[in-house]
């Protein structure tokens, strides 16, 4: 028998993966992708080329609501990726629905000069 945790955790696995399978990284255009957990938010850029991570970005140094540091977090990544000459990427939400933190990060990333 499962929980109701393993079920939620398991139908947000399966909607990432249909995601995962049409979202796929180039190095001139890597896959910017999220996972967001209670406490903290994550960004990555990877090239699923050469299964690398071209930069890296979290929130579990900044303080405030986790929508205010998922925009932190955005920022962040926008910046790695300029400094990586990165102008466009692949937003892969990770399963998750794109609203409140997801959104705001990439919103932020947007603002930051990163074309979704």
């Amino acid at each position: 028998m499962t929980t109701k945790t393993q079920q939620k955790t398991a139908k947000r696995a399966a909607r990432h993966a249909r995601i995962r399978a049409r979202v796929h990284g180039t190095p001139e255009r890597p896959r910017l992708t999220v996972f967001r957990s209670n406490k903290a938010i994550y960004a990555q850029l990877i090239d699923d080329t050469t299964h690398t991570t071209l930069a890296a970005a979290d929130s579990r140094n900044e303080k405030g609501t986790l929508t205010e540091c998922a925009t932190a977090v955005g920022t962040k990544i926008a910046e790695l990726a300029k400094k990586a000459q990165i102008e466009s990427v692949v937003f892969d939400r990770g399963g998750y629905k794109y609203q409140g933190t997801v959104a705001a990060l990439a919103d932020a990333a947007r603002n930051g000069g990163l074309r979704l």
